[in-house]
């Protein structure tokens, strides 16, 4: 079976990029990515209120943060639906903001597709933030076939 539609879930790390060739090269002649860009919810709000003595300071602080998020987000849709366009595909840029299984899995009822892909969690010692996908939530409650992408790194 050659999906015709897959939902990729990537954000950019070098396990999420292995998991957005494999879905390029799966995809059949003029089908479909989706493109799912989970903004994990700890960002939600975030003002640096820690290390920031004033309202006004902290307000600046969060819209900057907002800003540059928005902006790494529309860089890599663009430069993954340029790949993807340049195949032949189709390209769905599909952006959210909670916890990344919840946001996979509410995607994957929303839409129809044929296959849902993912890179694996980072190795130990791999450096980055982990927000974590919860593969055991996913797993349980996907109702499409799931593909999990091996980390180049291992």
């Amino acid at each position: 079976m050659t999906p015709a539609v897959i939902l990729l879930a990537s954000h950019r790390t070098a396990g999420a990029r292995v998991a957005e060739e494999t879905a390029l090269a799966l995809c059949a002649p003029g089908g479909t990515i989706r493109h799912l860009e989970v903004v994990p919810d700890f960002w939600k709000g975030m003002r640096g209120d820690d290390w920031l003595n004033n309202a006004i300071t902290q307000q600046r602080f969060g819209e900057y943060v907002e800003s540059e998020l928005q902006r790494e987000l529309a860089e890599h849709a663009e430069a993954l639906g340029r790949e993807a366009r340049g195949q032949g595909l189709s390209y769905e840029n599909i952006p959210a903001l909670g916890k990344p299984a919840e946001c996979l899995l509410a995607a994957a009822a929303g839409q129809t597709c044929d296959l849902v892909v993912v890179g694996s969690p980072r190795p130990k010692g791999t450096p980055g933030y982990r927000s974590r996908l919860k593969l055991d939530i996913v797993v349980r409650e996907l109702r499409v076939p799931l593909l999990v992408v091996p980390h180049p790194g291992r």
